[in-house]
């Protein structure tokens, strides 16, 4: 896999530059895994039409602030911009972008600056990491890759019920471990 990363390093590089033909490479590479992670976020709630869109949103982007990619970190960027930008068009929609009507909402108790977010990052991580196996993988698979809960018990081989009781006391350990660390959580 590391060719991978050096390629892909290499792309951000040439974009940096100026060079268009590293931002079509990296189009044709990540168009789509882009438009995937942008139809699962959507939920069926926007048009084709605004997923291309959206989907082109996240390559000029990427071209506007290339140097803002630490290497190694395309894909995770190209991840994150396409899940904040659909869920930017949710809201300008007025559609609740949220997985489920109990989804944890974190909020740092001040004001939120980089530090901040920083902390309460590094404690998410923590309380993931605490979380015994195959709970983490379906918490991340459905809250992270915005996968369904039926598509996670077939992958997984187990009962849909039991997804969901799983991702349920996972919320309720996450939910215990940020408030323990300070953070309100509604």
């Amino acid at each position: 896999m590391p060719e991978v990363i050096d390629f892909d390093d290499r792309l951000v590089e040439g974009m940096r530059d100026g060079d268009e033909t590293a931002l079509g490479t990296v189009i044709r590479r990540y168009t789509a895994y882009v438009g995937t992670i942008v139809r699962n976020v959507a939920g069926g709630r926007l048009s084709e039409d605004d997923t291309k869109e959206i989907v082109s949103d996240v390559f000029y982007l990427l071209w506007k602030n290339s140097a803002k990619v630490r290497k190694g970190k395309l894909k995770a960027y190209l991840s994150s911009i396409s899940r904040r930008r659909t869920q930017d068009a949710l809201r300008r929609a007025k559609q609740d972008a949220s997985l489920e009507d109990d989804a944890i909402e974190i909020k740092a108790a001040g004001p939120e600056d980089e530090a901040v977010q920083a902390d309460l990052l590094a404690a998410l991580k923590r309380a993931l990491n605490a979380m015994p196996e195959p709970d983490r993988t379906i918490f991340i698979k459905h809250y992270y890759c915005y996968q369904k809960t039926n598509a996670i018990a077939e992958q997984l081989g187990i009962n849909v019920k039991t997804v969901q009781t799983k991702l349920c006391r996972g919320r309720e350990a996450l939910r215990r471990a940020l408030t323990e660390g300070g953070y309100f959580i509604e």
